[in-house]
């Protein structure tokens, strides 16, 4: 089971990539919207691989690791022409990361079957 559950963290960060990348994503339909599914989108996988990942010192490398990617992504987007570089979508990427850390040690064992795995 918990390969499953590894596999669906990779897609989820490879849905966080495509949708970053894509010409016209989905959208919430109100300004600044976008803040929010950054602020979910990066949160939901932090907490995912935190119920994969229970030591500090593995959990603080996919912090690290989500806050990078967030921001490249966000150069990659400013070179792109039709998307835009923006430092408050960095900000709600290292938001999102931080409160799905937070959460995941609220409810530590949410993922049945993940396992904790250190590595």
């Amino acid at each position: 089971m918990r390969a499953l559950w590894v596999a669906v963290g990779w897609a989820m960060v490879a849905a966080i990539v495509i949708g970053s990348v894509m010409h016209a994503p989905p959208s919430l339909g109100f300004e600044q919207g976008d803040k929010l599914e950054h602020l979910g989108s990066y949160g939901l996988a932090m907490f995912w691989f935190c119920q994969l990942y229970a030591a500090r010192r593995a959990r603080m490398g996919y912090a690290l690791g989500f806050a990078a990617l967030g921001v490249a992504l966000e150069f990659v987007q400013g070179r792109l022409g039709y998307r835009d570089f923006e430092v408050a979508d960095m900000l709600a990427d290292a938001a999102g990361v931080a409160l799905g850390w937070g959460a995941a040690l609220i409810f530590p064992t949410a993922l049945p079957g993940a396992g904790t795995g250190t590595r």
